[in-house]
C-alpha cells in the first residue's frame, strides 16, 4: 500500500519550527552579542529586538539562511545522532 505524501515523515529538521522559535533558542545561546559576532547584520548588534530581527529575517532570504543555518549546527553540534529529536516548538 502506498502512503500519500502527508503521511511520509518530513525529514526537514527545521519542519515546524517557526523562525522566531529558532530566534528566540539561538539568542539564549549566544546572547545579542554573540549572535551578532557569527551573523554580522545591525539588527542583532544595533539596539537588538525580536520583533525588528524577525521582522528583518523575514524580509532577507540570505540573512535568514545564515540564521537557519547556525541553529542546524547548534543542534548537529549539541544532539548525539542516535538521540530522538525534541519536540516542535521546544528547539533550546
Amino acid at each position: 500500500m502506498l502512503m500519500a505524501m502527508s503521511d511520509s515523515p518530513n525529514k526537514d529538521p527545521l519542519h515546524g519550527m517557526t523562525l522566531e522559535a529558532i530566534l528566540l533558542c539561538l539568542v539564549d545561546t549566544y546572547g545579542w552579542e554573540g549572535l551578532a559576532e557569527r551573523i554580522p547584520v545591525r539588527c542583532f548588534s544595533s539596539d537588538p529586538s525580536v520583533k525588528s530581527s524577525l521582522v528583518f529575517l523575514r524580509r532577507t532570504p540570505w540573512a535568514r539562511a545564515k540564521v537557519e543555518a547556525l541553529f542546524l549546527g547548534r543542534l548537529g553540534a549539541t544532539r548525539p545522532a542516535r538521540k530522538p529529536a525534541k519536540k516542535p516548538g521546544r528547539p533550546c
